[in-house]
């Protein structure tokens, strides 16, 4: 169903009001969008040079040891030049067993130039665009990515709907708390080879139903690391506490948290392929930031606990992320169409942006000392920098944060810097071609690279192409 068809922004304000999206608003005048989004922010003493950030985004083109790829390498280069002041360098394991792909990138002993080289591609780039590198933070996300590993899954417990939805077996192995504790010091070994590789802030991975993500909803694990909240940040505590003993105030602490996990969802046929939520019990005992009556709603009491118990330990800026995109991907991508065999939309997508916009601005000004990074702006295209604007102005978020419409358009920050919005012909559609590739693993690699065909058409046109091809063959035999 095609549901963007606003030919202005008053059509989507007016839309917005009719589902009841209170939380969803917009500024109409350009050079105020442009006045609010050129604000600087105030990091942990560090003045960063504007209100723009570009999330995460993994690109699944690392070579097989987890050097950055030539793929890699031209995103970032793309980004530096394109005017964010916030530029979040993807997904990094801590470790091999950490990897979600043949092709994520690993960071370590026998690659770390390779990181070196990127980082100062980066600020070159950025320097010649912009003239100067002292208000750019480019923080490099650890992770391990625990149930989405490849190819051994880890899982932190078992929750019987995600188990399902992700084929884990019902006696698939619970990393114990032993292990658990020796991986601490893997995250502090990979911060060792990003300080090394120049890098002067960090990211520690907590949402997306990774490990770290997945410990954050272990409500029935027994042991050091599950049950209570304390238990259940214990990790990512002990972790930075290690990494401050070691390493002084080097580095400018981040987090991306997912802050609402609701439920799993899968296709009902019977209602044109839609998507429903799996049977669950009430009250629901697992999850971070759901209600337990019900859990297709948030409740941040939990969260506002950890994000406390996190500022405690020496987070900086915290990126406010929700749902999995493994099991419910339109509560963190609200899309116009989904990847090939996924779901329908549920919703509304403007119900899923109001969702981020509430629970983000929940947390913002539950603690406005903690700058926090807002997400699910890009279903909104063209006027995502209206919503921002907004969002900002009104104290609800300190940085508007971009996803996969800084894949379809990586200089989005310098149009709006220069007039205030955004090029119609050159925004994100949200048709989710990016997350189609993502999932491909059927070539020699073991994975294919993941971009925007529609707006990158020269080197993904040719890739998805490909990708095609390969499955139509595959099928034919």
């Amino acid at each position: 169903m095609r549901y963007f068809q606003y030919k202005t922004l008053s059509e989507l304000e007016a839309e917005a009001a009719q589902l009841g999206c209170r939380n969803t608003a917009f500024v109409h005048d350009k050079s105020r969008v442009s006045e609010i989004l050129a604000r600087k922010v105030t990091v942990a003493g560090r003045e960063i040079g504007n209100s723009m950030c570009i999330h995460p985004m993994e690109g699944c083109d690392a070579e097989l040891d987890g050097t950055p790829g030539e793929l890699t390498v031209r995103r970032y280069q793309r980004f530096a030049e394109g005017g964010a002041k916030l530029v979040w360098f993807e997904a990094t394991a801590i470790r091999s067993d950490g990897r979600a792909n043949a092709r994520q990138l690993w960071i370590t002993r026998e690659n770390v130039a390779s990181y070196r080289s990127i980082l100062s591609e980066i600020e070159k780039r950025h320097k010649a665009t912009w003239g100067t590198v002292d208000d750019l933070l480019v923080p490099m996300q650890l992770t391990h990515s625990g149930r989405y590993s490849f190819p051994h899954k880890t899982i932190a417990y078992h929750n019987p709907l995600i188990d399902q939805k992700s084929n884990t077996p019902a006696d698939h192995p619970v990393i114990s708390d032993d292990e658990l504790e020796r991986m601490e010091d893997d995250y502090v070994a990979g911060a060792a080879l990003a300080k090394e590789a120049g890098f002067t802030s960090l990211d520690m991975k907590v949402t997306h139903g990774y490990l770290l993500s997945e410990l954050m909803g272990a409500k029935l694990r027994e042991g050091r690391y599950g049950g209570s909240i304390e238990n259940r940040t214990r990790f990512a505590v002990n972790v930075l506490g290690k990494l401050r003993a070691k390493f002084g105030n080097h580095f400018t602490m981040t987090m991306r948290l997912g802050c609402f996990d609701s439920v799993p969802y899968v296709k009902d046929a019977a209602q044109g392929n839609i998507g429903v939520p799996l049977p669950y019990p009430l009250p629901y005992p697992h999850g971070f930031g759901v209600n337990r009556e019900d859990p297709l709603q948030e409740d941040l009491a939990d969260v506002k606990d950890a994000i406390t118990i996190y500022q405690k330990a020496g987070i900086d800026l915290l990126n406010v992320s929700i749902g999995c995109p493994y099991y419910n991907p339109h509560v963190g991508r609200p899309f116009e169409k989904p990847d090939d065999g996924n779901y329908e939309m549920p919703e509304h997508p403007l119900l899923g942006v109001e969702r981020h916009f509430r629970i983000a601005g929940e947390l913002q000004r539950s603690f406005p000392g903690l700058p926090m990074v807002g997400t699910g702006y890009s279903w909104l295209q063209i006027y995502a920098p209206n919503a921002a604007a907004a969002n900002i102005e009104k104290g609800n978020i300190a940085f508007f944060g971009y996803g996969r419409g800084a894949l379809a358009y990586p200089h989005f920050a310098k149009d709006i810097l220069e007039k205030g919005e955004l090029d119609a012909k050159q925004v994100c559609r949200t048709v989710t071609f990016c997350t189609w590739l993502m999932r491909q693993k059927h070539n020699d690699l073991g994975q294919f690279p993941s971009g925007c065909p529609p707006y990158d058409k020269e080197v993904y046109g040719p890739i998805i192409k490909e990708a095609r091809e390969l499955l139509r063959i595959q099928a034919a035999k």
